[in-house]
């Protein structure tokens, strides 16, 4: 099996990041018409399994798109 190229990784770097401000967002307009306060919703973000999930996610893209650029450049 072949490593993904850089486009492969930008494109799922893209959408998962879209998905994960989607997410967020929803979160958010859910919270806002219950009038819940900026505290809360900050905490329910922050302690939001599937976001968790999602960032994780992405954290490790971000670090194995930038080992094979720089195996590629090496």
């Amino acid at each position: 099996m072949k490593s993904p190229t850089e486009e492969e990784f930008e494109e799922s770097i893209k959408e998962l990041s879209e998905y994960k401000n989607r997410l967020e967002k929803e979160v958010v307009t859910i919270s806002q018409k219950l009038k819940m306060p900026q505290r809360k919703i900050n905490s329910i973000i922050n302690s939001h399994q599937e976001l968790n999930k999602v960032k994780t996610i992405l954290s490790k893209l971000y670090k194995q798109k930038e080992n094979t650029i720089s195996k590629l450049i090496s």
